[in-house]
């Protein structure tokens, strides 16, 4: 058993995870490789590493961060190919990471969306160690190691590294803050950047009671109801933007007269 799992209240398995992408966009980038850590609330430390082929060329930019080459993942699969088996290993878990709300996240759920399955991770409980390191020593995962391990961080930014280093400088940070909540619902909580009224991931679009509004420029605040009856040209535009995919399908979904249930 890992000291994070003795140090932390886990009601069902934590799952955290790193991803290693072609760049930082989630809309445009894609995952060269996504390593997972799997733990239960007993029990060892389970192991998922694929290596995906982005479908596109990988920037020198990010192999000079990731060490990742075309030639790396050629013959690798798809991401579309493995998606079922992510999706698998993710059911029922909590989800651990480090920047996982803000990079993660949202980089999986695209690559999900593209993939043409579904898997609403705004719902599940997160710890997000960088969170809390930030709001308690501003500084990067190396960082992190250092000062919560006292120790260094070999091998960063491969995914399987990065992911066992935050792990570690999880069940460090469960050490050195006592205050710190240890179960998950509290560690969600903490860590929480996304508003309990947003209806998609970034906040585009929010619950104004009962009804999802536009939370963004000139038609902020107008119902997306009147905007399928009185303005389509607007909402057709959206769709053609730069919006995330999640957005895109809510709309997508109410121009066709589909509406998700209020929370």
């Amino acid at each position: 058993m890992h000291d994070l799992q003795a140090r932390l209240q886990l009601d069902r398995p934590l799952a955290v995870f790193d991803i290693e992408a072609t760049g930082t966009n989630p809309r445009a980038d894609r995952i060269v490789e996504l390593a997972i850590g799997k733990l239960p609330p007993d029990g060892a430390l389970e192991w998922h590493v694929f290596r995906v082929n982005p479908e596109i060329p990988i920037p020198a930019g990010a192999t000079a961060i990731h060490g990742i080459h075309d030639a790396d993942v050629a013959q690798c699969p798809t991401f579309r190919e493995i998606a079922g088996r992510v999706l698998e290993i993710l059911d029922g878990c909590d989800l651990g990471g480090y920047n996982l709300l803000r990079y993660d996240i949202p980089m999986l759920v695209e690559e999900f969306l593209r993939a043409g399955l579904t898997c609403d991770l705004t719902q599940r409980r997160v710890f997000d160690a960088q969170r809390v390191f930030h709001k308690r020593e501003p500084r990067d995962l190396t960082a992190a190691v250092a000062f919560y391990c006292n120790g260094t961080h070999e091998n960063a930014h491969g995914a399987q590294a990065d992911v066992l280093a935050t792990i570690n400088v999880m069940a460090g940070q469960l050490r050195k803050y006592p205050d710190l909540p240890a179960n998950m619902n509290g560690l969600h909580e903490y860590c929480a950047v996304r508003k309990e009224d947003w209806a998609d991931m970034a906040g585009k679009l929010k619950w104004v009671d009962g009804q999802i509004v536009l939370n963004f420029g000139k038609k902020q605040g107008t119902p997306l109801r009147r905007m399928v009856e009185q303005d389509p040209k607007y909402l057709k535009w959206l769709l053609k933007s730069d919006f995330a995919s999640d957005t895109k399908q809510i709309v997508q979904n109410a121009l066709e007269g589909k509406y998700p249930d209020p929370p």
